[in-house]
């Protein structure tokens, strides 16, 4: 349980990235020793950014953050950057936590055992599988021994049975926890209080209770908003027409008239201002290759990862143009390195028509140039498909997954994770690929989204390869065929 010490107080703190990007204004809230609070808000919120600020490695235009002292704080990143991707575990942890290679190698094993990850200590980085690298950064954050452990989307790639031991570590782990995600499941389990950043106006809401207590909290409020400026609307509406009736009359009866205005400015100053919900994304249709061939791929053999070795599997699969494939297996096996292959057209048990075109949704957006902008990402991909779309559908398309004009301008690379899969979703819609391949593209995307993407993968008439580890996102998406490369 939560003591009375207070171990985090942010006092009216303002950020602002340039000069036109606020994330906080005059922002108050504290956080008090013991405590698991998710942080939540709409993707591009700037939560992430508020980690930077509570760890110093940004600094507030205004106010004042006071963090104890005496308490050490780690962070599990999203992602492991591409330049640790060629170090090896131990070089790995050497970087977050210099010792001696004794007392580092005894570390290094017990948080290997407490994320549930077995691997060889001289295996670089890149062998690994997302749901692998995901369980290292949260055991690169454990071995610096946190007094509060901040965690950013620690379920993104992890498969049931890591979400499940994750779920179990952080029930039963005795420090503080800060932790942003989007999985409501996920975070009902462990935390006792939200902070609920608002992308509107850029405030920070605090609640107690878990994330559904808040929901049902914001419900009841918006609700009575509602209600109240619907009670004002229709005394405004009144006096309207009761001042519009004496000012006719003349004489006397227009300072009637005068009175019934004043009494509606009066109203109208009392009408609330209702919270603004997260928006949702519009319902979008992803075109199919009008001249797509028939036979879309074969499969004729795969590579598994067992023990760590390579492992090659002879099949007979056959996808065809409307048929959803969906490839399962847990952690590790080897479905990224394969779809990865199979989007690239380079594994060789695998049979492409030369005219497929191919979409491919990767769970890290690498497929993107991170220093083009978003509008020059969705410009390659409109060229690319090879149709007489116009620069008014890219912006339609862009608007439809709340790309602003603004966002279009920034370089991909300055964008959030979650503005990242909205860039990469749009270039699949403009792009009108016959192939689609899809890992994890539920990583990093605001719940609210997910049932509008559920839909239009549902809906896609062209062949798809789908990896997802999230079942109540699978269940909304019409699978023909699995390939479970566990058997």
């Amino acid at each position: 349980m939560a003591t009375s010490e207070t171990i985090i107080r942010f006092e009216k703190v303002s950020f602002m990235f340039g000069h036109d990007r606020p994330i906080l204004d005059e922002v108050s809230f504290s956080v008090r020793k013991g405590m698991k609070v998710a942080l939540m808000g709409q993707n591009g919120a700037g939560k992430s950014t508020l980690f930077k600020l509570l760890t110093g490695a940004l600094q507030p235009d205004v106010g004042e953050i006071s963090v104890d002292k005496k308490m050490t704080i780690a962070t599990a990143y999203q992602v492991i950057s591409p330049a640790d991707m060629k170090l090896t575990i131990t070089e790995f942890f050497q970087q977050h936590c210099p010792l001696v290679p004794h007392e580092l190698s005894r570390r290094m094993a017990a948080v290997l055992k407490a994320v549930n990850l077995h691997a060889p200590e001289n295996k670089p980085i890149s062998g690994f599988s997302g749901g692998q690298q995901a369980r290292l950064l949260l055991a690169a954050a454990l071995i610096q021994n946190p007094d509060l452990l901040l965690l950013d989307e620690p379920t993104n790639n992890l498969d049931a049975a890591g979400i499940a031991h994750l779920t179990a570590f952080l029930m039963s782990y005795s420090k503080s926890v800060i932790v942003i995600s989007h999985d409501a499941d996920f975070l009902n389990c462990f935390t006792e209080g939200v902070l609920y950043l608002d992308s509107h106006t850029h405030k920070i809401e605090q609640y107690a209770g878990n994330y559904l207590d808040v929901v049902e909290e914001i419900t009841i409020r918006i609700d009575k908003e509602n209600r109240l400026n619907a009670q004002k609307a229709r005394g405004i509406q009144e006096n309207k027409d009761k001042a519009n009736f004496f000012a006719h009359k003349g004489g006397k009866m227009r300072n009637v008239a005068k009175k019934m205005r004043e009494k509606i400015e009066v109203l109208e100053s009392e009408k609330v201002e209702v919270r603004k919900e997260d928006k949702t994304i519009r319902r979008f249709t992803i075109p199919v290759q009008a001249d797509m061939p028939h036979d879309t791929m074969r499969l004729t053999s795969y590579e598994i990862i067992e023990n760590h070795e390579h492992v090659t599997k002879k099949a007979d699969l056959i996808l065809m143009k409307g048929r959803h494939l969906r490839i399962i297996g847990p952690n590790g096996i080897g479905k990224s390195t394969l779809i990865e292959s199979m989007a690239r057209g380079t594994h060789p048990g695998l049979i492409l028509p030369s005219t497929l075109r191919v979409g491919y949704y990767r769970q890290d957006f690498t497929t993107l140039n991170f220093d083009d902008t978003a509008y020059q990402a969705l410009s390659i991909a409109l060229a690319a498909s090879k149709t007489e779309m116009t620069e008014a559908r890219l912006r339609a398309v862009a608007s439809g997954f709340l790309l602003t004009s603004e966002l279009l301008k920034a370089e991909i690379g300055s964008l959030s994770e979650g503005q990242k899969a909205m860039v990469a979703f749009s270039c699949l819609t403009l792009l009108q690929p016959g192939l689609l391949i899809l890992d994890e593209p539920t990583n990093h995307i605001n719940f609210r989204h997910l049932p509008v993407i559920a839909q239009a993968l549902d809906a896609y008439e062209g062949a798809m390869i789908l990896v997802s580890h999230v079942p109540e996102f699978v269940a909304q998406i019409r699978i023909d065929d699995v390939l479970n490369l566990e058997k």
